[in-house]
């Protein structure tokens, strides 16, 4: 893959995430075909965070669940990313967007930014 995928996911490592939007769209503007829609997936999960971190919880809940829609075809792993994590990960702050957006009584907070990490090594 291209380094603009790894520099991507540096930036949203580092919950940088409006940054990791704009290389990975550069990034995704290059592609087609599966892999577009992987990149895809991964913009929407930074712009879904972004999102959360300022408050918009409607726009972080529209753009995560758009996110996991497209992640979860690439499970369990894609590019050397542990997707299946990652989308496991992203359901949990969407689990917490709910509940906040609903009145719900919002679970405990944990460290819950979520991170991409590479593939387990067998």
């Amino acid at each position: 893959m291209d380094d603009r995928l790894v520099r991507g996911v540096e930036l949203f490592n580092g919950e940088f995430y409006f940054d990791a939007h704009d290389v990975w769209e550069d990034l995704w503007r290059d592609l087609s075909g599966p892999d577009r829609i992987f990149v895809q997936g991964l913009i929407q999960a930074a712009v879904g965070l972004y999102h959360r971190e300022n408050g918009n919880l409607r726009g972080a809940r529209s753009q995560i669940t758009r996110s996991l829609d497209k992640l979860a075809g690439f499970t369990p792993g894609h590019h050397g990313i542990d997707t299946a994590g990652l989308v496991q990960e992203l359901r949990g702050c969407l689990v917490r967007v709910e509940q906040l957006t609903t009145g719900g009584v919002p679970l405990p907070d944990p460290p819950d930014a979520p991170a991409i990490r590479p593939l387990p090594v067998p």
